[in-house]
């Protein structure tokens, strides 16, 4: 690379491109990296304010900024996404499905870490939707030297840093608890709203058992659906600490792991997630608190994505919900656009 006037610059190879931006009407290269110098080229270069160019001069050891861009794209893209063009060092990702968007973030940080080149994301295990852009990069200076950017590579291993977890066709069942609502004694507010959620993250079909408040019954309930071949199965109502609430309990004897009963989120402190093994399958039996029925967002617009993706969720992944787990319940909700559920990871 080297650095020549602009009017002595005819003949010669740009090593980058040269942007015009003009406010409100238009931020794009009037001329491409690796476009050869014209004397018609002069006045418009010297109208976009370059007086000087940096040329093309290969040297050993050393990449453009394009060709690490390149380098630095293989190290973040994984599976059901595609990359942009390559421009003045940067390269986007691109999603190409629905479904939750995975970051390994020990990795990303590391890479970050190095100098001299970035990486920028939207949050991870959140939905994503066809065409979203989920991460870009960009290698900082013009040039950079190639053993840095094996170094990038080293540390990053052979594993991508993002990936998306398609989401899955699943059929739900839900079991509407309570001995108000078994009996007619009040209407059934909170199936309906369990409903609207399920089909967000596109379940189309649904089944309903209605209990009192009996465990066993609760339990037997929970069986049956599995039974009818529900891959998901959603408990309304009966987990706080009265004494008619028995949901937990019959979640745990129906199910052979119990992950949670209880999550720092709020609302949706008592929510609980447990898994019902059934011929091979980890089938996901989730037990929601009252605050489902009446708040906008709670935990459980947190875990049903990713129990839709087919992600086992473990202790761990309730335990980093702390930092962000406050839904401050804004007049006008921008969910997910908002720092609820935005928080160690």
């Amino acid at each position: 690379m080297k650095l020549v006037r602009t009017e002595d610059a005819v003949g010669q190879v740009l090593c980058h491109d040269i942007t015009q931006i003009i406010p409100g009407v238009v931020k794009d290269a009037v001329f491409r990296k690796g476009h050869i110098v014209t004397e018609e080229d002069i006045p418009v270069l010297l109208s976009v304010g370059k007086e000087n160019l940096y040329i093309w001069e290969k040297q050993e050891g050393i990449l453009h900024e394009n060709e690490a861009a390149e380098i630095l794209r293989q190290i973040c893209q994984g599976e059901h996404m595609h990359p942009s063009g390559v421009k003045e060092g940067k390269i986007e990702l691109i999603a190409d499905c629905e479904g939750i968007l995975k970051i390994n973030t020990e990795k990303l940080n590391a890479v970050n870490s190095l100098g001299e080149m970035m990486i920028a994301s939207r949050h991870g295990n959140f939905p994503v939707k066809t065409g979203d852009k989920i991460a870009g990069t960009r290698i900082i200076p013009l040039v950079i030297e190639e053993e840095k950017m094996q170094k990038a590579c080293e540390v990053a291993g052979k594993e991508a840093i993002f990936r998306i977890l398609p989401y899955q066709e699943k059929k739900a069942g839900i079991v509407t608890t309570g001995s108000e609502v078994y009996y007619h004694r009040i209407e059934d507010k909170f199936t309906p709203v369990v409903i609207e959620k399920l089909k967000e993250c596109g379940v189309t079909e649904v089944k309903q058992i209605q209990c009192n408040d009996d465990h066993e019954m609760i339990t037997e309930a929970i069986q049956t659906l599995i039974e009818d071949g529900s891959d998901l199965i959603v408990c309304t109502g009966g987990m706080s600490v009265d004494p008619d609430d028995r949901t937990p309990l019959a979640i745990k004897n129906a199910c052979t792991e119990v992950v949670t009963y209880g999550a720092p989120v709020l609302p949706g402190a008592m929510f609980m997630l447990a898994y019902c093994e059934k011929e091979g399958r980890q089938i996901p039996v989730m037990g929601l608190p009252g605050c489902v029925m009446y708040a906008k967002r709670t935990i459980f617009d947190l875990v049903l994505p990713r129990i839709m993706c087919d992600e086992k969720l473990h202790e761990k992944d309730f335990q980093l919900l702390g930092q962000g787990g406050l839904c401050l319940s804004c007049p006008v909700c921008t969910f997910p656009n908002c720092g609820f559920g935005k928080g160690g990871y």
